[in-house]
């Protein structure tokens, strides 16, 4: 059990049958009358997002969410392939399960599968990636006044800015989780 005085970020729990994740939270004590805890709550079967309140004597059961590292295979038209690295069997993925950073993602990369209760309910991709730039316009000398960059389309069909030094065929990292040019590999 955990009270909601000792909620923090990333924090799973169940309430009314549903399982709970913690984005945000904050503990509000106001001149006039009792303390209650704020927070921002993500339903991780459902992906929805609400904000709540709650007394923070309030006391919810702890979910314990499983992830485990799994290796992508492919994709079969709406399946997605996925490899535990220790039974070598094949487990299909539905694409609603897959977040949108999962377009960063090629073949035989490792992700976290997370499920709750045997159910998947999400693919997290590792957080950096690195991946080949398949096609971008040429940077002109002279274009440099601040940070300009121009767009660029990965090996995985994935679109994201880079900076005009970049050319095809070279291997930058991707940071997944804000889709941003982070280096060259």
């Amino acid at each position: 059990m955990i009270s909601a005085g000792d909620f923090r970020n990333g924090v799973t729990f169940e309430m009314d049958g549903n399982v709970y994740q913690i984005i945000e939270f904050q503990h509000v004590k106001p001149g006039k009358g009792a303390a209650f805890v704020r927070t921002k709550v993500r339903n991780v079967i459902a992906g929805s997002v609400v904000e709540k309140t709650f007394s923070p004597t309030d006391k919810f059961p702890t979910a314990y969410v499983e992830r485990k590292d799994m290796e992508y295979s492919y994709n079969d038209g709406d399946l997605y392939y996925f490899m535990d690295l220790e039974s070598y069997e094949l487990m299909p993925l539905n694409k609603d399960v897959l977040a949108d950073n999962f377009k960063y993602v090629k073949e035989n990369m490792v992700c976290k599968v997370i499920s709750y209760k045997g159910v998947v309910f999400g693919v997290e991709p590792p957080n950096f990636v690195e991946l080949k730039v398949t096609k971008t316009e040429p940077g002109f000398k002279g274009d440099t006044a601040t940070n300009v960059t121009k767009p660029a389309t990965l090996e995985t069909g994935a679109e994201i800015r880079i900076p005009l030094f970049i050319d095809e065929g070279e291997t930058i990292r991707v940071d997944t989780r804000t889709g941003e040019y982070m280096e060259r590999a």
